[in-house]
């Protein structure tokens, strides 16, 4: 039984959930430079956020309008247990309703499989981004 939900989040009124989620998972567990962590598209994304069974905060990812997924990240006790799934599905569902022809993703790359499951396929080198090994990855859309 799931015990968590995803939904449509707002940038302005959900901030701090979604800042508190990225802050811990990019900032504080892989190092990312805080500076690199926000930037001027979290007011024009669509942000999705995972809420425990008691509206905590445990997860959030973001589809820019021209249909890059990122900053997906899931708190590290929730791992494993189909958040970062749902929160995919979910993207990819508002993409779709959005007619975008194709989904992008920076994969971390040892997160690349977990992208593959979804049909996205590697496109080019693997690349640094914020000191991490990542590859872009491209799935195109219905």
């Amino acid at each position: 039984m799931k015990s968590f939900t995803v939904r449509l989040a707002n940038w302005q009124a959900d901030a701090p959930a979604l800042r508190t989620i990225r802050e811990t998972v990019f900032v504080h567990e892989q190092q990312v430079p805080v500076e690199l962590e926000w930037d001027e598209f979290d007011a024009s994304c669509l942000h999705i956020l995972a809420l425990d069974s008691v509206d905590n905060p445990i997860g959030t990812a973001r589809l820019l309008p021209d249909g890059h997924i990122g900053r997906m990240a899931v708190l590290k006790e929730w791992r494993g247990r189909g958040v970062g799934t749902a929160l995919l599905q979910r993207l990819l569902e508002e993409a779709k309703k959005r007619h975008l022809g194709v989904a992008i993703v920076n994969a971390q790359t040892y997160a690349a499989r977990f992208y593959t499951r979804f049909g996205f396929q590697t496109a080019g080198e693997e690349f640094i981004d914020a000191g991490i090994p990542h590859v872009r990855m491209v799935l195109q859309l219905p």
